[in-house]
């Protein structure tokens, strides 16, 4: 729980102080703290106080008065493809296959490489920080570039570098990709803010070998894995006339199911695997607005909280969603727990939040450091305006910031203490040039 023990009688110095309205501390209970004020040292959590005891005990160089807001836990976006943020709108409303190999795979082995990687990260980066978003997670091509992105921009990322039996851009074969990404690992072996884990795509595009080197690697190496898995019904069928079994239960047969598996989606879900990831402790990274697009089905949330099973949010890539809005995608994915259960108390406001922000920590190990606010952990947070005429009255901020608040009221970001936004301005990043970037992306792109 949150520590609100006031420092010491003799006045502290903080490197930033913000005096709020509310702060949520997404703690493991559901306190609603008004009028209390937020301190910030070398990165961390100083203390969560009554605003009237900050004003006596604490004093800063850098002092925000924040009366309308709402400081919250940066979000984590457990799973994306930021550098598909510039095939944005590319090929909507189109069936999945259809879309992926005849629109996406097309223009990525035209397209894609270290510049198309940066650049895309940069945008979905700044995208992602004026939603309110500080760590995420990539599953792309040239990880190193986007590792790099992120890096300069000042924000967390778990990066999942790709691997497949398909020849790409990147790597010729599963093995050249394993090999890469051990030479990525290395890379930001050093970057406190930098994770790296393996990617393997999915059941169907990675052989058993290889899936059987990667559990081994990921247990010696004790990193992650995140896979896209049970995606859609089609995937399953077809898993089970070439296999003869169930795409999870083939992951188990190979040592994949563990604490460190994030199994991406899981639309197609029955009771017995609901168990069987609830007994390997894996987490399941469900993103509602995609699924929703691509029509691929129904992740059941309830049924997977109710076996204890981790459940967090992303947005997937913007080439299906086609945003990186995790507000939008709490509201989508409490709204859609509800209807899928046929039972209102599914998925609250609080449990939305959860998935968001603690739930994908959880997801990526991370929980101790970050995904709450608490004193001691990195100063990870967003500012959201909470006076707009559409959120009146004000009965229950966390209501309110799931069903009524948007993405546009997001005023300032922290991530690790550094300001990332400072209302509305991104401070690290160069919208224009940004922009400038995407639309010579789309120049080159349209005229392929």
């Amino acid at each position: 729980m949150t520590n609100t023990t006031p420092p010491p009688s003799s006045s502290r110095t903080a490197d930033t102080l913000i005096h709020a309205r509310w702060i949520l501390p997404v703690d493991g209970g559901h306190a609603v703290l008004e009028n209390h004020s937020l301190a910030i040292i070398e990165g961390r959590i100083a203390a969560i106080l009554p605003t009237a005891e900050a004003q006596t005990l604490w004093q800063s160089a850098h002092v925000l008065h924040l009366t309308d807001h709402a400081l919250i836990p940066g979000f984590i976006n457990t799973h994306g493809h930021a550098a598909m943020t510039l095939l944005r709108g590319l090929a909507d409303d189109l069936p999945v296959l259809d879309w992926l190999k005849n629109h996406i795979w097309p223009t990525e082995t035209a397209f894609v490489n270290e510049d198309f990687v940066y650049d895309g990260t940069r945008l979905a980066i700044a995208e992602m920080i004026r939603c309110g978003t500080t760590t995420f997670s990539d599953n792309y091509f040239f990880p190193n570039a986007a590792g790099q992105a992120a890096l300069e921009a000042g924000v967390s990322c778990q990066l999942m570098f790709p691997v497949m039996d398909l020849p790409t851009a990147w790597a010729k074969d599963a093995a050249h990709y394993i090999y890469k990404g051990l030479e990525v690992i290395d890379r930001f072996r050093n970057q406190e803010s930098i994770m790296v884990g393996f990617g393997p795509h999915a059941p169907y595009s990675v052989s058993d070998e290889i899936l059987k080197e990667i559990a081994t690697l990921s247990e010696q190496l004790d990193i992650n894995i995140q896979m896209h898995i049970h995606e859609s019904a089609q995937e399953v069928t077809e898993a089970v006339k070439s296999t003869g079994i169930r795409p999870l239960h083939r992951l188990g047969d190979l040592g994949l199911l563990s604490p460190r598996l994030q199994c991406t989606h899981m639309t197609q879900l029955n009771e017995g695997e609901i168990q069987l990831i609830a007994l390997h402790g894996c987490s399941v990274l469900h993103c509602p607005e995609s699924n929703l697009k691509l029509a691929s089905g129904f992740t059941p949330v309830a049924r997977l909280q109710q076996a204890g099973v981790n459940v967090a949010l992303g947005t997937d890539g913007c080439a299906s969603n086609n945003d990186l809005d995790m507000l939008g995608e709490m509201r989508t994915a409490s709204l859609l727990a509800k209807a899928v259960a046929q039972d209102a108390t599914v998925l609250s406001a609080w449990g939305a939040l959860e998935a968001a922000t603690i739930n994908g920590a959880r997801a990526m190990g991370i929980e101790t450091e970050t995904g709450s606010l608490e004193v001691g952990k990195k100063a990870d947070i967003a500012a959201i305006a909470m006076n707009e005429l559409e959120n009146q009255p004000m009965y229950n901020p966390v209501s309110q910031l799931v069903y009524t608040c948007t993405r546009n009221q997001f005023t300032h970001v922290w991530s690790h203490g550094r300001l990332l936004m400072d209302n509305r301005h991104l401070t690290t990043l160069d919208e224009a040039f940004i922009k400038q970037k995407a639309h010579q992306w789309q120049v080159r792109i349209s005229a392929r």
